[in-house]
């Protein structure tokens, strides 16, 4: 009977220990997969994992009704992206491997945001009437208001702000020679988020070489996200908008307006309602 109730014991220690290192596991892998959710949180990776979710879905319908070409066709191409991974989410891999080298992967993270209901007429009004003060002044300005694809990895590159959209308050960050007047402003909902952000430059050779340094950043910026940017020569005061690598020049500011007006409420097509409302 003392053997029996001995090596019950013994039984149950072992018990408890062996589930008390899974606990300890599972966490340790939850908190691993926290951090990088927030990692990739504002940033383009969150539409490539929609993306790479469709396929999946996409792969396992076709499977299960029996569509044999269409499955093939997609299994290649899940194949053909599990090389392809890597390069696509080389900033995110590298951002990550940034942080864990710096010991920051661990840090709290913070991200900045706008909270609550957003009066997108307002907001317009105000880029518009701060636009039109630098085009008179010839002011150069590169104003990036941020839709449905993040751009954290661009936000980290300036310096973060979070302050209220308004007309004087954009006027007097591009002011020359001032510190914050380098560089693009970043406007996520009803907030500036950040200033003087660096902004990958166009490739494309097709561009008149009358565009500068920083139309080419403004167009840039739209040739790999969904963001709109607006621009102010600082040679001319031409007002310029920038949207899926395309540039429309010389708007005034009934014109910009409009524009904006289009292009931020356009919700079916760029799930603006998902932005105004991030929180």
């Amino acid at each position: 009977m003392e053997q029996i109730w001995h090596s019950s014991l013994e039984y149950l220690k072992t018990l408890l220990k062996f589930n008390l290192t899974s606990i300890i596991d599972v966490l340790i892998v939850a908190f691993v997969i926290y951090r990088l959710m927030l990692l990739i949180k504002g940033t383009r990776a969150v539409q490539l994992i929609k993306g790479l979710v469709v396929l999946l879905v996409a792969t396992a319908l076709s499977s299960l009704f029996n569509l044999y070409t269409m499955s093939w066709l997609l299994k290649q191409a899940m194949t053909a992206l599990v090389v392809a991974l890597p390069i696509v989410f080389q900033p995110e891999l590298r951002r990550a491997l940034e942080k864990l080298g710096s010991g920051k992967f661990l840090a709290r993270t913070s991200l900045v945001t706008g909270t609550g209901e957003i009066n997108r007429a307002k907001i317009i009004a105000e880029i518009t009437r701060s636009v039109a003060v630098l085009s008179k002044n010839k002011t150069g300005a590169l104003i990036v208001l941020e839709r449905a694809t993040g751009l954290e990895e661009h936000i980290d590159t300036g310096v973060k702000i979070d302050g209220i959209v308004s007309a004087e308050f954009l006027v007097n960050l591009f002011i020359p020679k001032t510190p914050l007047h380098d560089g693009a402003v970043v406007i996520r909902g009803g907030r500036v988020v950040a200033a003087a952000c660096f902004l990958p430059l166009s490739e494309n050779p097709y561009l008149t070489s009358e565009l500068g340094t920083r139309h080419r950043a403004g167009i840039g910026i739209t040739e790999i996200s969904d963001a709109v940017a607006v621009i102010v020569s600082e040679e001319t005061g031409i007002v310029s908008v920038a949207v899926e690598g395309a540039i429309t020049r010389g708007l005034d500011e009934a014109g910009l307006q409009d524009r904006l007006t289009g292009l931020l409420n356009n919700r079916t097509a760029n799930s603006i309602s998902s932005l105004w409302s991030r929180r």
